[in-house]
């Protein structure tokens, strides 16, 4: 049962694209826990695919010049958070980083779940999921969160000028509805920074306003 269950495993993987990340959950069904994880380590030995942490492998992907790719921290958080069906949030210098206000990459990750809380060792980094409140998950604009939780990591003391340039520039690109929605979600000063710098009335969102509620 092991060589079959290695066998079709390796043809999935033959076929599977470069790059693409596995998880023993892809392959439920197949055999039982104990044949998936040794075919698996089997196939990782043969260098099929690469071990990344306990649990999580990669289909290898090499490029002419660089050698082996390995796929992002950011991916393979994404990938766990996909394969648990959890939502995710990143948080602190993380947010910071892909917003462009930090020039330095985070080697630890860290993101708000609201699946199971644990710490994953990759290479030199890490990543780690910490369980949060619904509240710190319904935020809805890909870049108005990221501000939020960049301002939460820096506090009211540290917003340069040149920050705040930034970040105008940057809620430009969020949509109205996702603005009005992340507004509510927003510690109070932080509010008040995003109202300051994109000029909506959160009062306001289409549907309702404070006269119609206050009538």
């Amino acid at each position: 049962m092991q060589n079959s269950t290695h066998d079709i495993i390796h043809k999935v993987v033959a076929k599977a694209k470069k790059g693409s990340l596995l998880f023993p959950a892809d392959f439920k069904g197949l055999a039982d826990d104990a044949a998936i994880n040794m075919a698996l380590s089997r196939l990782n030995k043969e260098g099929a695919i690469k071990r990344l942490a306990h649990g999580i492998y990669v289909i290898p992907k090499y490029d002419p010049l660089l050698g082996l790719l390995y796929p992002g921290m950011e991916e393979i958080a994404k990938a766990i958070a996909d394969r648990d069906r959890a939502r995710i949030r990143p948080t602190g210098s993380f947010a910071l980083h892909k917003l462009g206000l930090s020039t330095q990459v985070p080697m630890n990750l860290v993101y708000l779940t609201d699946g199971a809380p644990r710490k994953i060792k990759i290479g030199k980094g890490s990543i780690r999921f910490i369980k949060t409140t619904p509240k710190k998950l319904m935020l809805t604009g890909p870049i108005s969160s990221l501000v939020i939780q960049a301002l939460e990591e820096l506090g009211p003391k540290e917003v340069t000028p040149d920050m705040e340039k930034k970040l105008k520039e940057l809620l430009k690109q969020e949509t109205k509805r996702n603005l009005i929605n992340d507004f509510k979600f927003a510690p109070a000063w932080i509010c008040k920074l995003m109202v300051d710098y994109t000029q909506l009335n959160p009062f306001h969102d289409g549907t309702a306003s404070l006269t119609s509620r206050t009538a």
